[in-house]
């Protein structure tokens, strides 16, 4: 689906007119990425929404999993939700965090060359797929390659924040600006 500018779903709020703390973080939003991306622009529409997602970005990316990780948990939840913007988006942080066009495309299908990233990218996929049902072994096996809790728990939530965000580019058909990258089948 893609709508024209003149059809948005929902409008895409412009910073220099919002007013109160949707102005203030577009602000922020916009000195940390030299513009608003459209998909901030879209959630602006929701102050609670804004927060909720700005906040928690801010959150995992002074988390435990680091920067890298943190992108490839990004594009495999993108790939596997079919978010043409989200997958676009965090395949161009992951390549300025360090990774190789090889290792995002890996990650989109949950794998890895590193045997305890590729661990945890299955689980990744399997808490998608099973809706969070997942068996305790799963956890037992990532605590094994060296998880912590602290880095179970936030792969937890940076799933769901993913999933949160794909969501809202999905179903508000936000354009994206971006440069496209192909889905991969598993």
């Amino acid at each position: 689906m893609s709508t024209s500018a003149t059809q948005q779903i929902v409008p895409l709020i412009d910073r220099e007119t919002a007013t109160g703390t949707v102005k203030e973080q577009l602000d922020q939003i916009h000195s940390v990425f030299g513009a608003v991306p459209p998909g901030f622009q879209a959630v602006a529409n929701s102050p609670a929404t804004l927060t909720a997602m700005w906040t928690a970005f801010g959150a995992y990316g002074q988390g435990s999993l680091g920067a890298q990780v943190s992108e490839q948990i990004a594009v495999a939840v993108a790939n596997t939700n079919k978010c043409e913007y989200c997958l676009a988006v965090h395949t161009g942080l992951g390549r300025k965090s360090g990774l190789s066009k090889e290792e995002l495309s890996a990650a989109q299908i949950g794998e890895s060359t590193n045997a305890k990233t590729a661990a945890l990218l299955g689980f990744v996929l399997s808490v998608i797929e099973n809706r969070g049902h997942i068996d305790r072994s799963e956890i037992d096996a990532l605590r094994e390659l060296g998880w912590s809790n602290e880095q179970i728990v936030e792969t937890l939530g940076q799933v769901a924040l993913n999933v949160f965000t794909n969501y809202i580019h999905v179903a508000l058909d936000v354009p994206n600006p971006f440069p496209a990258v192909p889905f991969k089948a598993a």
